[in-house]
């Protein structure tokens, strides 16, 4: 018993124990700095020291900004900028696409590079066509009664015939003789006419600007876009007094006939009509007579 008595007594000493740590010049050993320790001191500053480590640590993960980037502890804020960012990337990615397609398509009246489709309007109606001998088209007496009274009322309405009859009309773009008409077949999707030169070349409806440059093949060129899918293309001018982007009426001066461009033989009018990305026939339009 005395013996482990004496042994406890000694492994309690040694942790107060004092030592001496030192710092001493190596040239002159001259005394700088000194320090009495004990391993007990030594154990309970270590300790301490730990514990305030993992403190601090904890206070910046939970209450400051620098969690954000240890993995696992975004913030709210964070996601929802990333869902925003995510949102305005798709938005451009949309917008980006559709310019890409517009870009295109003035491309592809500029060259006049159209291919018609290989799919014919009619062929998608055919898994839907009915036998229209079982239809039983007798109308009954309750709609000839309404048809009767629409008949009426469109009969002596005569604002809203006039504000239609202005809705579809056409303005002639240029006086003057067509010498060359449309003709798919030659890709030729324009008629052409003759004027003098400087004469007005005039808006057909209202619409906005979205090409208006020259262009070494067809010279001066202005395109109009409209309401309903339909371009108004205007080749070979001598002078453009639209730009791009601005808005015009119908019956609008917009520029004045030349003879620009590579392809120009004299001076006229190469004037286009597009609906819906397809070249039509400006004649089924607009009574050039």
């Amino acid at each position: 018993m005395a013996k482990k008595a004496v042994k406890k007594s000694r492994s309690e000493n040694k942790w107060r124990y004092k030592y001496r740590l030192v710092v001493l010049n190596e040239d002159t050993f001259e005394e700088k700095v000194s320090f009495k320790l004990s391993r007990l001191n030594v154990f309970v500053v270590g300790t301490l020291s730990a514990v305030a480590l993992i403190a601090a640590t904890i206070v910046l993960v939970a209450f400051t900004t620098l969690r954000e980037y240890i993995p696992g502890y975004a913030s709210t804020d964070l996601k929802r900028q990333a869902v925003s960012l995510v949102e305005v990337t798709d938005s451009l990615s949309q917008i980006i696409s559709y310019n890409e397609r517009y870009i295109e398509r003035i491309r592809m009246v500029l060259k006049g590079d159209y291919a018609p489709s290989q799919i014919e309007n009619d062929s998608l109606d055919l898994p839907f066509n009915l036998d229209t001998t079982t239809v039983v088209l007798t109308p009954i007496r309750e709609d000839s009664i309404l048809r009767a009274r629409v008949a009426l009322e469109d009969r002596y309405n005569l604002f809203e015939s006039n504000a239609n009859a202005l809705e579809t009309a056409l303005f002639t773009p240029v006086s003057g003789l067509i010498t060359q008409g449309f003709d798919p077949e030659i890709k030729h999707y324009a008629i052409d006419i003759t004027a003098v030169e400087d004469a007005p070349v005039k808006a057909i409806t209202s619409g906005t600007v979205v090409f208006s440059e020259w262009t070494s093949d067809t010279g001066y060129v202005i395109m109009i876009q409209h309401r309903n899918g339909m371009l108004s293309v205007y080749k070979h001018n001598g002078a453009l007094l639209k730009n791009q982007g601005d808005q015009v009426l119908a019956g609008e001066v917009v520029a004045a006939v030349g003879n620009t461009g590579e392809y120009s033989t004299g001076a006229h009018l190469h004037f286009e009509l597009w609906e819906k990305d397809r070249p039509v026939n400006p004649l089924n339009y607009i009574d050039f007579n």
